[in-house]
C-alpha cells in the first residue's frame, strides 16, 4: 500500500510521527537511493527504504501493540536515559524492550506515579500528543494545606502558564486531612509537569501525583510496575482517535 514515508516509518515502530518527520528532515532516509523529501510516497513491497543506511524490508513490520503499564516511582518516561536512569522500557521482557519498537506515548514525570500508555503504533502517538488532542486523563493528587474553592475554581477556569492560558479543568476535593488535600483533577491537555506547576503557583506543594485514567482506559488493579495488553474495546477507541486527527 502506497502511503506516506513518515507514517510507513512509524507503522515500522522506527520512531512517532514526529520524529520520523524530523528524520527525513535530517536526511536520514533514503527512498529508492535519493534522500527522501517531507510528504514522499512509497510502497515498502516494491520501492527502498533506507534509515541510516538500514534497509527496511516488509517482514521486518512489526504487529500492532498496544500496552498499559502502571508506571512506578523513579523511573522516566522514555526509552533511553542520557542520566542512566531507570525507564519504562526497563520493566518490559527484553523482546518487547528491545524488537518490537515500543515506546511511551507521552510522559509522566520521574516523580509521578500510574498510566501510561507504550505502543509501537506511531499514528497513535502521534493523535494522542498532539497539542490539538483533547483526550481526558484523570490524576489523583495530593497537594500540601487546604486550597480554598476560590482557588480550585480558578484552576477550573485555566491558568497562565508560560504565557499561554490553560484549557479549563475539573478539579475536586476527595478528601482532605490536618496537614494534605486530595484532589481529583481531569485535564483535557499535558504541558510539562502542568499539574505540578499549577498548584505551586498557586501555592499548594504537589506531595503526590497519581493518574488513574486515559479516556476510557482505567489502571483500576494493575500492580506497580506491570502492564498488561489493552483489549479490543480501548484499542478501537485509540484507533479512533488517530482517524479524527488525519480529518
Amino acid at each position: 500500500m502506497v502511503e506516506r514515508v513518515q507514517k510507513i516509518l512509524s507503522q515500522y515502530g522506527i520512531a512517532s510521527r514526529r520524529q520520523a518527520e524530523q528524520m527525513i528532515l535530517a536526511g536520514r532516509v533514503r527512498l529508492n537511493g535519493a534522500i527522501a523529501t517531507l510528504g514522499q510516497k512509497a510502497d515498502p513491497t516494491c520501492d527502498r527504504i533506507e534509515v541510516d543506511g538500514a534497509w527496511l524490508q516488509p517482514r521486518q513490520r512489526p504487529p500492532a501493540l498496544y500496552l498499559l503499564m502502571h508506571k512506578p516511582a523513579g523511573v522516566v518516561s522514555t526509552c533511553q536515559d542520557p542520566w542512566a536512569r531507570r525507564t519504562v522500557l526497563d520493566l518490559l521482557p527484553s523482546h518487547l524492550a528491545t524488537e518490537a519498537g515500543l515506546h511511551p506515548v507521552g510522559r509522566l514525570d520521574a516523580d509521578s506515579t500510574g498510566a501510561l500508555l507504550l505502543t509501537n503504533d506511531g499514528e497513535v502517538t502521534f493523535a494522542l500528543t498532539h497539542p490539538s488532542h483533547a483526550i481526558a486523563k484523570t490524576y489523583q493528587v495530593w497537594v500540601q494545606g487546604s486550597p480554598p474553592e476560590a482557588s480550585l475554581e480558578q484552576w477550573r477556569r485555566g491558568i497562565v502558564l508560560a504565557g499561554k492560558p490553560t484549557r479549563p479543568a475539573e478539579v475536586r476535593i476527595v478528601r482532605s486531612t490536618r496537614s494534605q488535600t486530595l484532589l481529583e483533577i481531569v485535564l483535557r491537555e499535558g504541558r510539562n509537569r502542568q499539574i505540578r506547576r499549577i498548584a505551586e503557583q498557586l501555592g499548594y506543594e504537589v506531595t503526590q501525583l497519581h493518574r488513574i485514567s486515559i479516556g476510557p482506559i482505567h489502571l483500576d488493579a494493575l500492580v506497580v510496575g506491570t502492564y498488561r495488553l489493552l483489549t479490543t474495546a480501548e484499542i478501537s477507541f485509540l484507533n479512533a482517535q488517530s482517524d479524527f486527527s488525519r480529518r
